[in-house]
């Protein structure tokens, strides 16, 4: 276990016999007509759909958070309430539910509309592409703030990061992978450009909600999972099925999440209340990467004692196949308009400039654990 912690090829590790936190988004209460923004009292009232179930380690405690910071910087003139996937709208729907004014507000992750835009992934993450403060650079200083209300205006969308779960596991699986072949005919949930990613490896890629995953995996639905970090994913349980957990989680190498503002509603808004929710949207992204990045270690610290479970590289040769696939998919999404190519462009541009500097900036680890 300390040689994969420092790095080295795995190890193996036991699951707990309690499930912990199995949770399911309910059924969807899809409202029949749009919703205007309450003004009573002089007090704006917005909701936000969110695409977790509330009390999601990460992402659904970010939201929750977010809302209550924005409410009390707001000093009483504007009140945002959260609702978790299936209260209003289903997890996938959010950004929908925002764009048509069902809602003021949602929090969500970009790639979750990449059938309709296929662009959004470099918003959220890329296998392969820019850890998290690599990736909040470009947002917020290297034009991809811009470049990302470009893509997001035919919507009707205001984008903003609003929280982070770091870099993802690369799974939990129900049986080894010993390389390349092991990984066809796997039919495994995955999210964002991985899916894409899966399918010309071979495998059968599934859409689930993060609600949903653990009993799709429970009634062998799925045979593995790639979902978030290991704080997240024994919360959940996913251990207690599929004992074989792999790293580096090369698919999902960042976890930023959105917040999307309804543009009608966000134009309606003060200067001084518009700078409330955008400083509440960058505060919760630092707060919530902060809180990843503790969680994770002490959760892989427990994954890794498990005696039933086994934590463990993946082949390198299944990593360079995913490499060569990643690579040929950026370009395809650059290829598919002149927004994209730029977009493409730019992400690859900050890539260039920030990763030579991350590399040689690391302090080599000398710690026995």
């Amino acid at each position: 276990m300390e040689a994969l912690l420092r790095g080295a090829p795995a190890i193996a590790a036991r699951a707990k016999p309690s499930r912990r936190g199995a949770l399911a988004a309910g059924a969807a209460i899809v409202l029949g007509s749009p919703a205007v923004a309450a003004t009573e009292g002089g007090v704006i009232r917005w909701r936000m759909a969110t695409a977790w179930p509330k009390t999601m380690k990460g992402p659904g405690v970010s939201a929750q958070r977010l809302a209550a910071r924005i409410n009390t910087m707001a000093g009483g003139r504007m009140e945002v309430a959260t609702f978790a996937a299936g209260e209003i709208v289903p997890a996938f729907a959010v950004a929908d539910a925002v764009s048509n004014g069902t809602v003021e507000m949602g929090h969500t992750a970009s790639f979750f509309l990449q059938g309709k835009i296929a662009a959004s992934v470099f918003f959220t993450s890329v296998p392969f592409g820019l850890s998290p403060i690599l990736h909040e650079s470009w947002i917020g200083f290297g034009g991809g703030q811009a470049l990302w209300e470009e893509l997001y205006r035919p919507l009707g969308l205001q984008p903003f990061l609003a929280g982070n779960t770091g870099p993802s596991l690369a799974g939990w699986f129900r049986r080894e992978i010993r390389g390349p072949g092991d990984i066809k005919g796997l039919r495994i949930r995955v999210s964002g450009l991985g899916g894409e990613l899966y399918r010309r490896m071979g495998a059968v890629p599934q859409v689930i909600p993060p609600g949903d995953v653990y009993p799709s995996l429970e009634r062998g639905v799925i045979d593995a999972v790639e979902l978030l970090g290991p704080m997240n994913d024994l919360d959940i349980g996913l251990q207690r099925i599929a004992p074989f957990c792999y790293v580096p989680g090369f698919n999902k190498p960042n976890g930023a999440a959105e917040a999307v503002i309804n543009l009608a509603a966000w134009d309606k808004l003060p200067d001084d209340l518009k700078a409330i929710v955008r400083e509440a949207c960058r505060a919760e992204h630092a707060a919530g990467l902060a809180e990843a990045q503790l969680g994770q270690g002490v959760a892989l610290r427990e994954i890794a004692s498990l005696p039933n479970v086994t934590l463990a590289g993946l082949p390198v040769e299944v990593l360079k196949d995913a490499h060569k696939i990643a690579s040929a998919l950026r370009q395809e999404i650059g290829a598919t308009g002149a927004l994209a190519g730029r977009i493409l462009a730019s992400y690859e541009a900050a890539a260039a400039q920030l990763r030579p500097w991350d590399r040689i900036s690391r302090v080599p680890d000398f710690h026995d654990n």
